[in-house]
């Protein structure tokens, strides 16, 4: 139904946003501003901790600087409470005391139309459940059951079966009143000018209900159980109720439980959605036999501002994964943006939590890859950049994606970003390297996954001939390096880190790495006092020999009573399982799972760095872009700490099973 645009600004004059948004959530005390029709509270879109949904009484706008989401008083209650328009403006008129304007009659036809479509599809779902449970559904039901799928989830998914015979759902639906033109406009027959006689469209298959936000069935689709079919799944076509670019499967259920997970999971089918539910995973989505779309990542965005798209890990899986993160990048915002997770080659999540549970797809998730790495990646994986023009082409074509992003403090960010990891992996006089040479068991290869898209070479930027630094000529810059540094005696201070602990005891243990990367190990902050000594005395100790043997720094260091500080902590390390950088472990994994260390831990102390002034600047500036900033630092930090620094692969050679920091 069409409402006059005046009725609409009446009901919003009269019903401060505030009042309707805080029937759902409790405002902040210490943020909001009552008298001044200014409130905040934790985000009812997505799980928060910290207040950053706002609404304001006098726009009538609301907005939520964690997750993007925006609206009105109608999207509210739409987006939130899943009611349809119409809906929506009937309760609001019911609070504002309105009474509700004439319909218009063409509208009416339109919204009758709608509610018969939708009672045919209602009564089609009936019946596909019924026969799964009769003796035509046998079939069925033993493939469903060899798949792993118990009852329970079954019927939470209302899935069904679809007879093989020609008319049955037809037949069903007029005998319970439902017509010709209705059944067709469902989408449930097949017909035309050209077939004399309409016929069911899904037969022998397994029937999927597809739900709208408000759970009520618009579509199908179909999974085949005869192999010689034409089409494995088939999905009902575009009705009145049914747009396939602008839905995703489960979304009103994943929706709710996004709320505790805190974001989205997108996967590539019915069945694995399914099963992840199963396993716990209640939050997962998927498109409807097709590509992403930018309606879909929208609609992903209302409900997680950083949802994790799952994709296989072989050739096909990652060309998906960089044609999903290109048509995002002009859409992002700040707090919007998509994470990666790519999977074993030739599994998909419904394989792993068959074969590994739970946790093995909990792993998969914990190395989802921010969007920027997949942009990385696509530019640098398989390629050589042996010439200055090669480096040049390659920063252009990072510039011209970057220059895609609609909005300017995003658009700045992955500039500093992507200048950042070309600095990072060029360098000073390094010599430039090929990616994509060296598999990581995945079914892809170094460029794409093990280096996390390449940015993880702060060390390998003084790379030369497979090593980090100089060589042989290392031990002048080691002497006039250790010049200007004094050993460090402070006296309390915070805890140190596991990454922190990782490159300490990983330079002890391997003292041909620090030959190589002297310069990164020197420059290294670290704010815990006796891990601070403890690195202080290794420079000391390699100021006066520079040993290659392990035994000759322990002993250094035991003569400047820090050996047992060193113990503590390599304990430390080997109870986590940081094997790469434990005394046992091959040279190469040790050398890589410190270059990886290297980087986080440059990027987490410019981070706390930029904190600090973001902070001072909205002390000084309390403007929404201060608050902004600050929260995107804020949330880079978070995404820093998650990030693994040893990634799998690192132990291969060692012969040993790594565990991520």
């Amino acid at each position: 139904m069409r409402f006059p645009p005046s009725f609409l600004d009446d009901i919003r004059a009269r019903v401060p946003i505030s009042d309707v948004i805080g029937q759902r959530v409790t405002f902040d005390r210490r943020k909001s501003r009552p008298a001044k029709g200014d409130h905040w509270a934790c985000c009812p879109f997505h799980g928060e901790n910290s207040p950053s949904f706002h609404c304001e009484d006098d726009k009538g706008r609301y907005h939520c600087f964690g997750c993007g989401v925006s609206g009105d008083h109608f999207r509210f209650l739409t987006e939130l409470d899943g009611l349809s328009f119409p809906e929506a403006v009937e309760r609001l008129a019911g609070m504002a005391g309105l009474a509700m304007p004439a319909r218009d009659p063409e509208a009416e036809k339109r919204d009758e139309k709608r509610a018969t479509i939708l009672d045919a599809l209602k009564l089609a779902a009936e019946f596909f459940r019924d026969r799964l449970q009769d003796n035509e559904g046998a079939k069925a039901r033993g493939y469903l059951r060899d798949r792993g799928l118990n009852p329970a989830i079954q019927k939470r998914f209302g899935l069904g079966f679809a007879p093989e015979a020609r008319n049955r759902l037809k037949e069903h639906l007029a005998a319970k009143g439902v017509g010709k033109k209705e059944i067709e406009a469902a989408g449930l027959v097949v017909h035309g000018d050209d077939i004399a006689v309409s016929y069911d469209r899904f037969r022998d298959r397994i029937m999927f209900p597809i739900l709208d936000p408000s759970e009520r069935c618009v579509a199908f689709g179909g999974r085949a159980m005869s192999p010689e079919a034409r089409a494995k799944y088939l999905n009902s076509p575009e009705t009145d109720v049914f747009h396939k670019g602008g839905m995703l499967y489960n979304l009103g259920m994943a929706r709710r439980a996004s709320k505790n997970a805190g974001t989205l999971l997108v996967v590539e089918g019915y069945m694995d959605v399914i099963a992840l539910a199963q396993a716990g995973f209640d939050h997962a989505v998927a498109p409807l036999g097709t590509a992403l779309t930018e309606s879909q990542i929208e609609l992903l965005w209302r409900s997680a501002g950083d949802p994790i798209l799952c994709f296989d890990g072989d050739g096909a899986g990652i060309k998906a994964a960089h044609r999903a993160a290109e048509l995002a990048l002009p859409l992002l915002k700040p707090g919007r943006s998509l994470r990666f997770a790519l999977l074993p080659d030739g599994k998909d999540p419904d394989d792993l939590v068959k074969d590994g549970g739970a946790d093995a797809f909990r792993d998969v998730l914990a190395q989802a890859r921010p969007l920027s790495d997949m942009v990385w990646s696509r530019e640098t994986a398989g390629s050589t950049f042996d010439t200055p023009e090669a480096r040049a082409e390659l920063e252009r074509r990072l510039d011209q994606l970057t220059r895609q992003i609609g909005d300017e403090s995003v658009r700045r960010h992955y500039s500093q970003d992507m200048r950042q990891r070309l600095s990072a992996f060029f360098g000073s006089g390094s010599a430039p390297r090929s990616y994509g040479d060296r598999s990581n068991g995945r079914g892809g290869d170094r460029g794409q996954r093990g280096d996390r898209g390449g940015y993880a070479n702060a060390v390998g930027g003084r790379q030369s001939n497979g090593r980090y630094g100089a060589g042989a000529g290392m031990r002048p810059a080691i002497s006039d390096r250790l010049a200007r540094s004094s050993l460090l005696r402070a006296t309390g201070g915070p805890a140190p880190s596991l990454r922190e602990i990782a490159i300490v005891v990983g330079f002890v243990n391997h003292p041909v790495l620090m030959q190589e990367a002297f310069d990164y190990f020197a420059d290294l902050e670290i704010d815990a006092p006796d891990l601070a000594r403890l690195r202080a005395c290794v420079l000391d100790i390699y100021a006066e020999s520079a040993p290659h043997d392990r035994d000759v720094i322990i002993e250094g260091l035991r003569l400047r009573g820090a050996e047992e500080i060193f113990i503590a902590y390599e304990e430390k390390a080997r109870m986590v399982r940081l094997w790469p950088v434990l005394a046992d472990a091959a040279a190469d994994d040790a050398r890589e799972a410190l270059r990886q260390a290297l980087h986080l831990q440059h990027r987490f102390k410019a981070l706390t760095r930029e904190l600090k002034q973001a902070e001072q600047l909205l002390g000084q500036e309390p403007t929404d872009d201060a608050y902004e900033h600050m929260r995107a630092v804020k949330a880079e930090i978070e995404r820093v700490e998650t990030i693994e620094a040893l990634v799998e692969g690192f132990g291969i050679l060692s012969g040993r099973a790594v565990k991520t920091m």
